[in-house]
């Protein structure tokens, strides 16, 4: 099969010996929209890219990479011109502003903010606003593509092939991916030969980490301590990755500047 963008990092990613590939990948375009923002390349001072970061400005998570990151001054200016829309919108939303009638059953009902559905439009504002993200959008359209690459790869590259098969499998977020998206790509035929596969390659890896964790506990009892750790020193954090995704242990991401 001929290489193409996304064929080589997912390649790598599968010759990385990750617990999941998928996570391997999702950090690699994190990192890179981070780098493209705030990096050595001033991205940050062109107009196309602040037009860009004005509009969607950046979630939580990634506002404390940035902080992070280390380029002050970078994530400073991207801010000048993000607050100015943002305050923009916000004179527009207020004047505009109208509270909805209230009524009785509605004062006895216990608040969930953080969970109920926008009843103002400020409220579906600030809601529109926590949706979007600078890097998460990088992400978002980078990622269906490799899901895409994999299945393309699975059916026409036998390296690939041995690759999957001899994988560590992948965290439960990006399983259910490859699974729902398996249900789309593959014909019927195709489709008895993978999800067993993908199950077996799952049940295995993840009662492989489940024994690992058990001896990393193991381990603290005074009769196993000069017993071999095995593959168990880093199992806690390799077990957080398994079940929700990502690289818990990973150091904080800086500039290399």
């Amino acid at each position: 099969m001929k290489e193409s963008i996304y064929t080589i990092p997912l390649m790598d990613a599968f010759k990385a010996d990750d617990e999941c590939p998928f996570c391997f990948i999702e950090r690699n375009l994190e990192q890179h929209a981070i780098n493209f923002a705030l990096g050595s390349g001033a991205s940050y001072m062109e107009d196309d890219v602040r037009a860009q970061t004005d509009k969607a400005g950046f979630c939580r998570h990634h506002y404390k990479m940035m902080f992070d990151y280390g380029n002050r001054l970078g994530s400073a200016l991207i801010l000048s011109t993000h607050f100015k829309k943002l305050n923009q919108e916000l004179d527009e939303q207020i004047k505009k502003f109208s509270p909805g009638k209230s009524s009785l059953l509605g004062r006895m009902k216990k608040s969930s903010p953080d969970t109920a559905q926008a009843k103002t439009s400020i409220g579906a504002w600030v809601s529109e606003l926590e949706s979007r993200c600078y890097v998460c959008d990088h992400i978002h359209a980078n990622y269906g593509r490799y899901i895409d690459t994999f299945f393309e790869l699975y059916l026409n590259s036998p390296e690939f092939q041995e690759l999957f098969q001899n994988s560590k499998g992948f965290c439960l977020h990006h399983f259910s991916h490859l699974v729902e998206a398996a249900g789309d790509r593959l014909n019927d035929a195709q489709k008895k030969a993978f999800y067993p596969l993908i199950f077996s390659l799952m049940q295995k890896n993840m009662k492989r980490l489940e024994d690992e964790v058990v001896w990393f506990t193991e381990k603290y009892d005074y009769r196993n301590k000069d017993k071999d750790w095995g593959n168990s020193r880093d199992s806690v954090q390799r077990c957080m990755q398994k079940d929700r995704g990502g690289y818990p242990a990973d150091p904080v991401f800086q500039s290399d500047r």
